[in-house]
């Protein structure tokens, strides 16, 4: 079964996975569809959480149009962002719903402050579902351990429910390997992370035990045996609980938004 994409080209600089240090492929979903995860969503997931649609060319789009009854008469809101401008221009140009969903581009490593932002122009504190695909291993490999566990801490504290998508530790292997076969420098944290092996279960445990929240289910696992897990407030932490009661609108935030943005 396929775990990492091994792309072949005439420009192997520009279609191999080695070639975008962070992530920022330009062609992932040609090789990795959204149909991938979403088969594994149910279309109910956001009535299953308590979302109301009367208050509320890529990934984004496509997990909204799952997801969303009627997604042209909702208010449900969608944030992505990603930290390449470029694949953020390239996905306003191809959304089909401006009033719906919006990017950004952010680096969720260096500040969260335009996340605040616009959770304060729709009148919410915390996003209600967020959604982080295939970008720990990236924020892992280039920020170390702590950079891992601080984007999980900050994701559960911004959000009422968190679908995570991690990257197993053979995928970490196959980056690195196409980097060095680029004749670029190794990943700067590679050889020094503490996390490894089961990525998914690092992430589970930090989210339990340091974040307040709880494993509420599994999706089970992608084509590329990638779990799909989503997490909640844990119901026996009430102090943790009490920062969500100010939730007056129901908001999305998916990490990496773009069509061309990649979650490998």
């Amino acid at each position: 079964m396929a775990t990492c994409p091994n792309l072949k080209g005439p420009d192997n600089a520009v279609n191999d996975p080695g070639a975008a240090p962070y992530g920022n492929f330009i062609n992932y979903y040609s090789f990795n569809p959204p149909e991938n995860r979403l088969s594994l969503i149910p279309a109910t997931l956001l009535q299953d959480l308590g979302v109301r649609n009367d208050t509320l060319p890529d990934l984004s789009v496509a997990i909204y149009k799952h997801l969303v009854q009627e997604p042209e008469e909702s208010t449900v809101q969608l944030l992505g962002f990603d930290l390449d401008e470029t694949l953020i221009e390239r996905a306003e140009q191809t959304n089909p719903l401006h009033s719906n969903i919006s990017f950004i581009q952010l680096d969720i490593t260096e500040e969260t402050n335009q996340l605040h932002d616009f959770l304060s122009q729709h009148s919410c504190s915390h996003f209600h579902l967020c959604l982080c695909l295939a970008v720990t291993m990236w924020v892992h490999l280039n920020h170390g351990d702590s950079g891992l566990l601080q984007l999980l801490s900050r994701l559960a504290a911004i959000s009422t429910h968190l679908l995570l998508e991690a990257q197993p530790w053979k995928c970490y292997r196959s980056a690195a390997r196409r980097l060095r076969k680029l004749g670029r420098s190794d990943f700067d944290h590679f050889k020094t992370l503490k996390i490894r092996g089961d990525v998914a279960e690092h992430a589970t445990a930090h989210l339990e035990r340091h974040c307040g929240m709880e494993l509420m289910r599994s999706f089970g696992s992608t084509a590329w045996d990638r779990k799909l897990l989503l997490f909640r407030p844990n119901a026996c932490l009430p102090t943790h609980l009490g920062q969500w009661q100010n939730l007056t609108e129901s908001s999305l935030m998916k990490v990496r938004p773009s069509s061309s943005a990649p979650h490998a």
